[in-house]
């Protein structure tokens, strides 16, 4: 007689795999993490990680879109409401991403000082290529919007989300490296604020937006983050 698969336990199961591997990466690098390293973790057989993973590959999918459809889910359903502007539903889907890493804290902060690495190489395009598929079609939606309302001007809304979700991804690596930076006291804050500022009119401009009708989280944000940050690393000191 077959065994009858319980849907509940199998999702925790696979949940527990996806926790301890991105704890580890998180503190390693996706490179120096290996199949058996989760295993110790999770005190679990190598046949039962492959009852769920094909492979470490397989698991670092896994992680990456649990990310992207955590955060989406933040904003998505405001750009769904119908009693939103193109610029609310603009300004809302930054303000969700602000909201989500504010609530991740501690797992963004242990990525954010090994994401730049190589070993996290592997990581950072997978990233890339489940933001894509998440964001573009999202994006798409408000600049069809904003067109119809006459505040953004382009021709084709499905091209630009493409060229804007790149945007975003140079400007979260950027960011990234800007505020480990920021942390070390190797560059001021007005530096790191000007040069994210130099992110909204590229947005702007690709949307062909009035200079100013684009807002994305004010220096309040990154300045709670920064404060965190480094009370964080006193604690552990």
């Amino acid at each position: 007689m077959a065994r009858t698969l319980n849907p509940e336990t199998h999702t925790v199961r696979r949940d527990a795999f996806i926790d301890s591997a991105q704890r580890l990466m998180q503190v390693k690098g996706y490179e120096q993490v290996s199949i058996q390293d989760v295993l110790d973790e999770t005190d679990a057989s190598r046949g039962a990680f492959y009852h769920y993973f094909d492979s470490k590959s397989a698991l670092l999918d896994a992680i990456v879109e649990r990310l992207v459809d955590t955060g989406v889910a933040r904003f998505g359903p405001g750009i769904d409401n119908p009693n939103l502007s193109a610029l609310d539903k603009f300004a809302g889907f930054f303000a969700g991403l602000a909201e989500y890493k504010a609530e991740q804290r501690d797992l963004i902060l242990g990525f954010m000082r090994v994401w730049l690495s190589d070993e996290n190489a592997v990581v950072r395009e997978h990233f890339r290529r489940g933001l894509v598929a998440r964001l573009e079609p999202l994006l798409a939606t408000i600049v069809r919007q904003g067109v119809a309302e006459g505040v953004f001007h382009v021709t084709s809304p499905e091209a630009s989300a493409r060229v804007l979700v790149s945007l975003i991804q140079g400007m979260n690596e950027d960011a990234t490296g800007l505020f480990i930076a920021l942390d070390a006291g190797s560059i001021s804050f007005d530096y790191l604020e000007g040069r994210l500022s130099a992110y909204v009119e590229a947005f702007e401009r690709i949307l062909d937006a009035r200079k100013g009708t684009l807002k994305f989280a004010d220096s309040s944000v990154i300045r709670d983050w920064l404060r965190w940050s480094q009370a964080s690393r006193k604690d552990d000191a």
